[in-house]
């Protein structure tokens, strides 16, 4: 039973694309996130060269983010984030790097962020956690 598991696991890691892409979508590569992803609705404005989108946080990590937004992106762009977080003032990510496309959903991860930015998102993701942890007692 055990060998069957693993060749099916296997099997899983080798389907380079798991999904149906649509025209002009890049496949996203398999990787494992060094960070625990967060689930967040909340505004945000990036902004790549001289062009300016707005969208939505839909969940985050210490290393990256996941939005919509009205704005395509494309996989290897640049961009500069402003979060509104619904319990802090907002962030600046400096540069994040689009990872993968999907449609009107991009992957960012994380570039460039000051230290203190860095330590808010730390904090944000702590009392996440607090409040998860409380909502399960």
């Amino acid at each position: 039973m055990m060998c069957s598991l693993q060749l099916a696991t296997l099997a899983l890691r080798f389907d380079p694309y798991p999904y149906t892409l649509a025209s002009g979508e890049a496949p996203m590569p398999f990787t494992l996130r060094l960070y625990q992803r967060f689930p967040m609705h909340c505004a945000v404005m990036y902004r790549a060269g001289l062009v300016q989108g707005q969208g939505t946080v839909w969940n985050f990590s210490l290393s990256g983010w996941k939005l919509s937004g009205d704005v395509p992106l494309q996989v290897g762009q640049t961009c500069s984030l402003t979060v509104n977080l619904p319990i802090e003032e907002s962030i600046v990510v400096a540069a994040a790097v689009v990872r993968w496309v999907r449609g009107q959903e991009f992957g960012l991860e994380t570039m460039s962020i000051e230290k203190e930015t860095h330590s808010r998102v730390e904090h944000v993701i702590k009392q996440l956690i607090e409040v998860s942890a409380e909502s399960i007692e």
